[in-house]
């Protein structure tokens, strides 16, 4: 994985240099949060379905760096360790 600097606003067809995925998109989003409704913090933005590809939200900001890779994994350990401790039996 490798960081990107950005230093100006994100347009709404850009991509990642390295990868080419796209930049102005919900999962780079500072406003996404999987458990909030439609997955957005800002109430009055629209559903979009694919949170992964481009998209013309207004709302848009981008977001500082997320969990991902090992620390994704050791999240849902730690889930799953709390989920079983007060499991009924």
């Amino acid at each position: 994985m490798r960081e990107l600097t950005l230093d100006r606003v994100i347009g709404r067809r850009e991509a990642c240099p390295f990868c080419r995925a796209d930049l102005h998109c919900c999962l780079n989003c500072r406003f996404y949060d999987p458990a909030a409704p439609k997955q957005c913090r800002e109430p009055a933005t629209e559903l979009v379905r694919d949170k992964n590809r481009a998209t013309y939200c207004d709302y848009f900001v981008f977001g500082e760096s997320r969990t991902t890779g090992a620390q994704s994994g050791e999240v849902e350990n730690s889930r799953k360790a709390f989920d079983d401790l007060f499991k009924k039996k």
